[in-house]
């Protein structure tokens, strides 16, 4: 077709009129999406107000709450406010009141006895010494058990009797492990008088003492396990080192034997042993 009569310019086409047609704002990109939120903010407004009571019923608020009622006492949601304020420490009380700071150092020290600094990996390593752990204060949760959490459940005693009857016991495992010289340490740092029975001693001079014996203790322990591998380690660098061997790392050839001496032994049983009737004797 020839162009149109008198030399008038072409008419536009549809998407340009439409184009002309919109504000200035909403011929960019940032403009079309401004205006899409303009008008789908609206629509959402509402689709929110309408599913606002089945969100509210299907999700009921929580309500924090000091009147204890008739009774006086606590209510129900501060005291799920506390629970979860102590199960926040209780990875605490965990690693510093139970055994499982010597039994995770121990286990550490021989994963690098055995060369194979991520076998097993951590995960690993902390999964054993937590069940050992277990197995270890299996007496204690008991005895706990019986005498704190199940008559405050049965509503026998109050929270405070429970506490305190639950701190016996672990006094009592902590006591039969804990050094003599790093009590009196901290008692004297903590300018006590020199306990007579178990009882003048404070659980805060308790703890500190508890930590520290189960450091040393499980370094001596690491020290032990360490010797038998560091002979391994030197009779092979000294083997290299008269063939002629000197670029070619010790490690590369003594790990095979340290794990094989290892399994031979069946070292992970022994650990296991060895660690555990430490907590019985």
């Amino acid at each position: 077709m020839g162009a149109p009569p008198g030399g008038a310019a072409a008419l536009p086409t549809l998407r340009e009129r439409i184009a002309m047609a919109l504000p200035p704002p909403a011929r960019t990109r940032r403009g079309r999406i401004g205006l899409a939120l303009l008008l789908g903010g609206p629509f959402a407004v509402a689709l929110g107000a309408l599913a606002w009571p089945a969100l509210s019923w299907a999700a009921p608020g929580i309500a924090v709450s000091v009147d204890g009622g008739e009774g006086g006492g606590v209510s129900t949601s501060l005291q799920l406010l506390v629970l979860l304020t102590l199960l926040t420490l209780l990875p605490s009380l965990v690693l510093m009141m139970t055994s499982f700071t010597r039994i995770i150092i121990v286990l550490g020290f021989v994963r690098n006895a055995l060369s194979t600094p991520t076998m097993p990996p951590n995960q690993i390593l902390v999964g054993i010494a937590l069940f050992l752990s277990f197995f270890v204060m299996a007496p204690t949760f008991t005895q706990i058990n019986d005498t704190a959490i199940q008559p405050l459940i049965e509503k026998k005693i109050d929270e405070k009797q429970a506490l305190k009857r639950a701190e016996i016991p672990l006094r009592d495992f902590m006591f039969d492990q804990v050094d003599q010289s790093d009590l009196a340490m901290f008692t004297d740092l903590a300018k006590q008088p020199r306990p007579e029975v178990r009882a003048d001693v404070p659980t805060y001079v308790l703890v500190p003492a508890f930590v520290l014996s189960e450091l040393k203790t499980a370094f001596e322990i690491g020290f032990m396990i360490l010797i038998p591998f560091l002979i391994i380690d030197m009779v092979i660098a000294s083997t290299l080192m008269s063939m002629g061997m000197v670029m070619l790392p010790p490690v590369v050839i003594s790990l095979p034997f340290k794990i094989l001496l290892f399994v031979l032994v069946d070292g992970w049983t022994l650990i296991s042993e060895s660690v555990v009737k430490g907590f019985f004797t």
